[in-house]
């Protein structure tokens, strides 16, 4: 036991309801990597304003910030199912009227933002209603099995195999991309319809409860609970490590290490191979250490990773490198999740995932930021040093959370008593 939390050595049915909904994630990621890999090429060919491509960028940062807490807060109010094959349903139908908007020669640029502002958007719900659910579909002790079969399946669909379908997709039309992201989003949506699940039980809501004081409750719920808010803490401080590293990797990779587009290619390929590598050894590790330590290993050797990365100046150390930190990294987010899942009393759990996502996604652009200011200020190898500065600190502040006698917090929401026996 560590943070609180048992580690069962339970796996999940893949019958029935688990199968329908990781059929349906990964379906989706490999859609969602085609339209992501085809949105700033369509934006190229659109204008050559670097402000206005980046943009596109930033438009799958910003809906987080503004809609994050709000989505989980809903996710948790409403039947997690419904809300997710409805916005299935409905992002499918936005992308088919931009794909027939494209192959009709009325793409712009006003319509490429607000396709990635809205989709973002719905998203905030989609992805903490998703948290939310697996609970429902597996038991406590199988969560961390099914996490990481759901990343794995996720990373290799939208890591691997959709990269090479982007270019054969475009030579048979610049909309072809949005045409398959619009059928696998409706493929997605009709295999979540199709779950057969109870709902989890809610106590119902005193009268005039808010959704601001929900979030309030959810927001707390995290604070109090010290295992939880300490991997928060350390979330935050690893993005903003991966924001330095991933927005001037190109620069690291061409330029410090002149190894060339097939150098940023191989590097990118190795963190993929490390991601699926990870997905296997996650569940593996958090029954041999623990969660939480396993989340202190995982964040130790991504920091000697970066070390390597920023400190040796030869393509087989960045290939080394990025391979040990896609492996560790998954390793990390499967048992952050499993670790919220579990110690998250289960009426709150959209909400603590809202918190937690909001903190990842406003470390990513601050950090982007950071590492081009450092890569100008003190070399292209630097922001990999700042991230590994990050990782270490990130680390350190979680040792508390491992300690064996933290406990399992069950905060009051509202009206709603969420004991939560483990």
């Amino acid at each position: 036991m560590t943070g609180g939390v048992t580690v069962g050595t339970g796996a999940p049915a893949w019958r029935g309801g688990f199968g329908r909904l990781w059929t349906a994630a990964v379906v989706s990621r490999f859609g969602d990597a085609l339209r992501t890999s085809a949105l700033p090429l369509l934006a190229v060919r659109l204008t050559d304003e670097p402000l206005a491509i980046a943009s596109v960028t930033a438009c799958g940062y910003v809906p987080w910030l503004l809609f994050g807490l709000l989505g989980g807060a809903v996710a948790d109010r409403v039947d997690q199912r419904r809300a997710m094959w409805a916005v299935d349903t409905a992002r499918g139908l936005l992308v088919a009227g931009f794909a027939l908007a494209v192959g009709l020669g009325h793409a712009s640029m006003p319509l490429v933002l607000a396709l990635a502002f809205t989709l973002t958007t719905l998203q905030t719900l989609f992805d903490n209603a998703s948290t939310a659910l697996l609970p429902s579909l597996v038991r406590r002790e199988a969560l961390g099995g099914a996490n990481a079969r759901l990343m794995t399946g996720q990373q290799f669909a939208g890591g691997l195999v959709a990269g090479p379908f982007v270019p054969l997709l475009l030579a048979a039309g610049v909309f072809m991309p949005f045409v398959a992201d619009a059928g696998t989003y409706l493929a997605a949506a009709a295999l979540v319809a199709s779950l057969r699940i109870r709902p989890p039980h809610r106590v119902p809501r005193q009268a005039g409860s808010t959704l601001r004081a929900e979030i309030g409750a959810g927001l707390c719920a995290l604070w109090r609970d010290r295992a939880l808010r300490a991997v928060c803490v350390a979330t935050l401080l690893c993005n903003i490590g991966m924001g330095a590293l991933i927005a001037t990797l190109v620069l690291h990779v061409t330029r410090w290490l002149h190894a060339g587009n097939a150098g940023f290619a191989a590097a990118m390929t190795a963190y993929s191979a490390g991601s699926i590598a990870g997905g296997f050894l996650a569940q593996r590790l958090a029954r041999r250490t623990g969660r939480v330590r396993a989340l202190l290993l995982g964040g130790t050797v991504q920091t000697a990773s970066l070390l390597l990365i920023g400190g040796v100046r030869h393509l087989a150390a960045l290939l080394a490198g990025m391979l040990l930190l896609g492996t560790m990294n998954m390793v990390w987010n499967v048992n952050q999740v499993t670790l919220m899942q579990q110690r998250g009393p289960e009426p709150m759990v959209g909400r603590i995932a809202s918190a937690f996502r909001t903190a990842s996604t406003s470390g990513a652009p601050l950090g982007a930021l950071l590492g081009g200011a450092v890569a100008r200020l003190y070399g292209l190898n630097g922001p990999a040093l700042l991230a590994a500065a990050l990782f270490a600190l990130a680390v350190t502040s979680l040792i508390p959370a491992g300690k064996p006698d933290v406990p399992v917090v069950a905060p009051q929401d509202g009206a709603t008593t969420a004991h939560v026996t483990r």
